[in-house]
This record gives C-alpha cells, structure tokens and sequence, in this order.
C-alpha cells in the first residue's frame, strides 16, 4: 500500500467543502476527481460513492467520514480530502455531523489494497490533536504538509 503521501496531491485537496448535504459531498469530491483528470466520469463516480453509501453510512464519528468506493478500470488508488467547517449530517455512527474528509476510490479488483487504505486513513485519524490541526488549516498546501508530517510521525 502507498502511503498517504504518495497519493494526496494539493489538487486533491477542497480547503472548505461548499456542500451542506451528504450527496452534495460526494459530488462535490467526484467533480474533483473529474477536474484533476483521475477520472472520465462524474456521475459515475458519485453513483458507485452513494451505492457504498446506501449499505452504511460512512461516517465513523469525531467529525471524520471516509466515504469509499471501488470502480471498474482504475489502475490506481484515488485519495482526495476535505474538511468543512460547518460540518455536514453524514448519519455518522456517533450522530454528529462529519467535518474531516477522506475520500478514497479503488480498482475494483484491488480489496486487499483498498482495506490497507482505509486502515492507514484510521489510524491517521487517531489523534484529537491532529483533527484538531486539521480544522484549523485554511489552505490546501498547509494540510497536505500537516497530513504528511502526521504520517511520518506514525512511521
């Protein structure tokens, strides 16, 4: 499994989620997937997210959700993030609204790969100090930095 680091880019970065519902996160998500080139289409992306959505809610508690997916013909695992401040209702096991984001999209054949990176983004998320950070930072490059420096901490 690639690190974190390896897979999240500034451009797979949204500073400050706009959406105040859980569809309108994941499309927001798809359409940054779309503009950054990793994928060909959004409703697509944002179907195969809603259908893994439909058998559970993503959203784990403390402000962290990481919707998830697999999709036919990737090469390659998809990792973007976000965080909103307001908060979105994600129907999160804890009942309060989800703020920190990791959107993750796998090959459909790659489970094993994908549960590693659903692994890795839980266990970066461990931390109330480092959520914390994460709601604090305004800017995409000041997150990737601090969520590269969370993951060589972890090493």
């Amino acid at each position: 499994m690639s690190k974190i680091a390896d897979l999240l880019t500034e451009e797979l970065i949204i500073s400050n989620i706009a959406s105040r519902d859980k569809h309108g996160v994941l499309r927001e998500f798809a359409e940054l997937l779309y503009r950054a080139g990793k994928v060909n289409d959004v409703a697509l992306v944002e179907d195969v997210l809603a259908r893994r959505e439909a058998l559970g809610s993503t959203g784990i508690g403390d402000g962290i959700a990481i919707p998830h997916g697999k999709l036919a013909g990737l090469r390659e695992i998809i990792l973007a993030f976000g965080v909103s401040r307001d908060g979105v209702e994600f129907e999160a096991l804890d009942g309060k609204p989800s703020h920190i984001f990791f959107l993750l999209v796998a090959p459909e054949d790659a489970p094993s790969e994908h549960l590693k990176a659903l692994a890795r983004i839980s266990r970066l998320l461990k931390s109330s100090m480092f959520r914390e950070d994460l709601m604090v930072l305004t800017d995409s490059k000041g997150l990737l930095r601090r969520i590269v420096l969370e993951e060589e901490d972890l090493a």
